[in-house]
């Protein structure tokens, strides 16, 4: 029985670099089994330079990328939504809009990759945020999603992060 792709949602306050490496990596990992989307609650306009070269370095094209609101997630034309991903501590801790369907929710606070200083020390941070990022949504995917609840994918994604920040 084919099951139609899991929605996933990548939210950071600018939409221009964690979240942008989270969407391309779970589009690229998941398999045809999940659909990935990022958004911000203050989105800059636009995708760090260093956001693609990353991803352009290890393989995985996201031509379509763009900063983007999260208000284009929350309208009656917007994919329904399966599961959020916070990347940030801003955007974890901001109110967020009521999502349809009440997707589960989980936090995997990465540090910002975009403000660091020199150019060599923001590409290694990049560099790390990618690598981050990647162990966690290797291990998302791997879960049995179809036939989890909620409550446990919600506490999967909680132990994957846990895991990986340990």
């Amino acid at each position: 029985m084919n099951r139609k792709p899991f929605n996933v949602l990548v939210l950071c306050t600018g939409n221009s670099a964690r979240s942008i490496l989270g969407e391309a990596l779970f589009n690229h990992l998941g398999g045809g089994r999940i659909r990935a989307f990022s958004a911000g609650s203050r989105p800059t306009g636009t995708v760090n330079p260093l956001a693609l070269e990353t991803l352009a370095k290890h393989g995985i094209p996201l031509p379509e990328a763009r900063s983007k609101s999260w208000d284009e997630f929350v309208g009656g034309d917007a994919p329904q939504i399966d599961f959020i991903f916070t990347v940030c501590a801003a955007a974890a801790g901001e109110t967020c809009p009521i999502w349809p369907g009440h997707p589960t929710t989980a936090h995997w606070g990465i540090a910002d990759p975009a403000h660091v200083e020199p150019l060599q020390a923001r590409r290694a941070a990049f560099e790390q945020a990618y690598a981050q990022l990647r162990e966690r949504v290797e291990a998302f995917v791997k879960l049995p999603l179809a036939s989890l609840s909620t409550v446990e994918v919600r506490d999967a994604a909680r132990k994957i992060h846990a895991e990986a920040s340990a």
